[in-house]
């Protein structure tokens, strides 16, 4: 089972700045301590984990954080050390907006289009835009770099740059986030043919449109995504979130809903045209879909945002079953977990069990498990032409824990975000990153 799990190592700069408009648990911790050691420490745990099941796991790398390249093009001049102490004086949001660590969240890096459903027989890979969010917006250069990186074979990888903007296109591309991919078995490498489900928040055409926050995603974007790697359109579902949803802090369709092979688990609410919509892909996948719906009777929107139920990882087993890991937020709600044990209980040879995981670090800034993974379907040729060095094993997990031990603060408030030294120790540990995971000179501060 090729399919590549590549997590995003939690960076040195973890904070909680309340940056994410619309995600509840990000505004809710604003200002509250971090521990950026305990942060990256859990996410090596959940991939250790994970690789435990039996699966194939990566790790993609942090950002340069603070990001001087922004603060300069913004016109601060000077040293490194003068800029920060200006920017912290004149302009606070801008440096915790600079500072975010948010590139952790991989499931936003990118959209990913096996080898199995493209026109041309290779993995694309559509770098996110993330132009909702300021702090997002400034990752997709070196998202991509990254990518290029780890995905380096031309032959059998393409790797695009962002969306750009246009005046005539709406386009707001936040990644995987907002897409699925669905197969006619549990199997979901590139071995098995897929149906592309695409969910955005905005379109010209809307129903209706969230009044609270906004929408990330367009239509425009997830379309335009879709004909970049020249998807059959036969094999390709688009369908609007729901508004009352987005306003109840589902900012984004992994918050609510999650898919893997033929098993779409969500919640009733999670689509404008539910009908129309699960249609769809019932006829698009085929009968050997299962769809399993919580009702809101059972768990409520604000429990689904709360404990972040959805945004677990539906991942297949060795035995063909599969496993959903979970934030452990869902395990300490008790009507979150009757929910869970029911549907294992109801549907055990599609879901055998649920696994709980320790990611509170993440979860307080708004992230589950499924926001720290870019699921990447690989058939087995692929995987051997991936950079293998950015591939988990007992040896570089070793390696990865030495590393964050070495770097990382144990804690971090919003005023440590101006000190250079936090600067210096974040490219000394980048720089030692690229070389353990033979990335190359892929940050700014490097070349």
């Amino acid at each position: 089972m090729p399919e590549v799990n590549f997590d995003g190592l939690v960076g040195p700069t973890h904070s909680y700045a309340g940056l994410s408009y619309g995600n509840v648990a990000s505004s809710k911790n604003q200002g509250a301590l971090s521990n950026p050691r305990a942060a990256a420490l859990q996410g090596l745990v959940k991939m250790e984990a994970v690789a435990a099941l039996g699966l194939v796991q990566g790790v993609l790398p942090p950002h340069e954080r603070p990001h001087m390249p922004t603060l300069r093009a913004h016109g601060y001049a000077g040293s490194d050390a003068e800029i920060l102490a200006l920017v912290a004086q004149e302009n606070a949001v801008l440096l915790a907006r600079v500072s975010s660590a948010s590139a952790m969240w991989t499931a936003n890096a990118a959209t990913v289009l096996p080898s199995a459903d493209t026109e041309d027989g290779r993995t694309h890979f559509v770098t996110a835009n993330l132009r909702a969010m300021f702090h997002r917006a400034i990752e997709p250069a070196i998202t991509a770099r990254a990518l290029h990186a780890i995905f380096a074979n031309p032959a059998r990888f393409t790797v695009h740059e962002a969306l750009p903007p246009s005046t005539s296109e709406d386009y707001g591309d936040e990644g995987a986030a907002n897409h699925t991919r669905l197969t006619a078995s549990s199997d979901n490498s590139s071995h098995a043919r897929g149906v592309h489900f695409f969910v955005y928040g905005a379109a010209q055409n809307a129903s209706r449109t969230p009044t609270r926050f906004p929408a990330r995603q367009t239509r425009s974007a997830s379309e335009r995504v879709a004909q970049l790697a020249r998807l059959d359109s036969s094999r390709c579902v688009f369908a609007q979130q729901n508004a009352d949803a987005i306003d109840a802090g589902v900012f984004h369709n992994d918050v609510i809903c999650v898919g893997n092979g033929n098993l779409l688990f969500c919640h009733e609410d999670a689509f404008e045209m539910r009908d129309a919509t699960l249609h769809a892909l019932r006829d698009a996948v085929g009968e050997t879909l299962t769809i399993i719906e919580l009702k809101r009777e059972e768990i409520s929107l604000e429990e689904v945002v709360k404990s972040y139920l959805f945004n677990s990882q539906l991942v297949t087993l060795p035995d063909h079953t599969m496993a959903l890991v979970c934030p452990v937020e869902c395990a300490e709600n008790p009507r979150v977990k009757a929910a869970l044990d029911r549907v294992v209980a109801d549907h055990p040879a599609s879901l055998s069990r649920a696994i709980f995981m320790d990611v509170r670090e993440s979860m307080r800034n708004g992230g589950g498990p499924a926001c720290l993974r870019l699921r990447v379907p690989l058939t087995n040729a692929d995987l051997r032409v991936v950079n293998q060095e950015a591939l988990l094993t007992p040896a570089k997990l070793a390696a990865l824990r030495a590393w964050v031990m070495t770097h990382y603060r144990e804690s971090l408030h919003a005023d440590d975000l101006e000190d250079p030294a936090l600067l210096h120790e974040s490219r000394s540990a980048l720089d030692a990153l690229t070389r353990l995971l033979a990335l190359g000179n892929i940050y700014d501060f490097q070349r």
